[in-house]
């Protein structure tokens, strides 16, 4: 009787911890560890994609060569930064992974901005299946960003709440807050519009 009498107790106990929260921290930084390789996963198709980009506006001898040579040189930076393992904690490594994403995410809005005075590229086959291809991806990009953030914020939520702090003063106290994207003042600031009366 005794040995079912601790069996039942040992069984409410491990019931009781399971649904106690002792688990969250871990399965919500698994969470947006696997967010963050998606995120990863989708800048470097975009970063992939360049090169073919980059081959088919070549082709039209009159192209402005600044435009493309900013795309390739922030393709460049891009690759060359390499993502320390804490770069989800490190708050400047995070911060030059975002800015860097965000000077080659600009350089080739620009890029397919500047072709638009240019039929001869935008009616070639390659450049718009590509072109489709990189729209396809910003939208992948944008995606994986949110899920990202969403998955952070659990996270983060769980190490700064009852009971998740104690778990965190008790079991996990290696756990940091996780980086979240931000917004640049360019991506906010309104736009200026002007009709040509502004002397009016």
């Amino acid at each position: 009787m005794r040995m079912l009498t601790r069996l039942g107790l040992l069984a409410a106990l491990l019931l009781g911890l399971t649904s106690c929260g002792i688990n969250a921290i871990p399965t919500y930084e698994e969470q947006a560890a696997a967010a963050w390789s998606q995120v990863l996963n989708q800048y470097k198709r975009r970063t992939d994609l360049i090169p073919n980009l980059v081959s088919t506006v070549q082709g039209a001898a009159d192209f402005e060569r600044g435009t493309l040579n900013d795309v390739v040189e922030a393709r460049a930076s891009v690759n060359q930064m390499r993502l320390p393992d804490d770069i989800l904690t490190n708050p400047g490594a995070f911060q030059q992974f975002e800015q860097l994403q965000g000077q080659l995410g600009g350089a080739l809005s620009r890029l397919l901005v500047t072709v638009e005075a240019y039929p001869q590229i935008q009616t070639s086959q390659n450049f718009l299946a590509l072109q489709s291809q990189i729209e396809g991806t910003e939208n992948r990009i944008a995606v994986a960003r949110r899920d990202y953030i969403e998955a952070v914020r659990l996270y983060n939520t769980e190490l700064k709440t009852f009971p998740g702090r104690i778990w965190k003063m008790i079991l996990y106290g290696e756990a940091e807050p996780m980086q979240t994207f931000t917004v640049s003042e360019e991506e906010t600031a309104v736009p200026k519009v002007d009709f040509g009366n502004s002397g009016d």
